[in-house]
Order: C-alpha cells, then structure tokens, then sequence
C-alpha cells in the first residue's frame, strides 16, 4: 500500500511541476512580447532621439 502511495504521490507531485513549468514559459512569453513591443514603438524624446519607454 505504501509504495503505491508514493507513485501516486510522485505522479502528483511530477504533474504539477509540469503544469507550473508550462505556464511560467507562457508567461515568458507574454512578458517578451510586451518588451518587444515596447522597445519597437518607443517614442522620440523632445531632443529629437528615441527615448527609454521604461522607467527604471
């Protein structure tokens, strides 16, 4: 019984880290679509260069 607990308990555990990984590329992903964007359509500064679009 208690090595069956534990497969089913590494199969939960192996599951769940799989889900977690998925979505952090995802959301990767999403963060590196932003940035490109971002860093595609700046704006020009009132000096007539291209400004950081960020803050910090």
């Amino acid at each position: 019984m208690v090595p069956l607990l534990l497969v089913l308990l590494l199969t939960l555990l192996l599951f769940g880290a799989g889900f977690a990984l998925k979505a952090l590329w995802w959301v990767g992903l999403f963060v590196l679509v932003v940035w490109l964007l971002g860093f595609v359509s700046r704006g020009t500064t009132a000096a007539g260069g291209r400004g950081r679009w960020y803050r910090w």
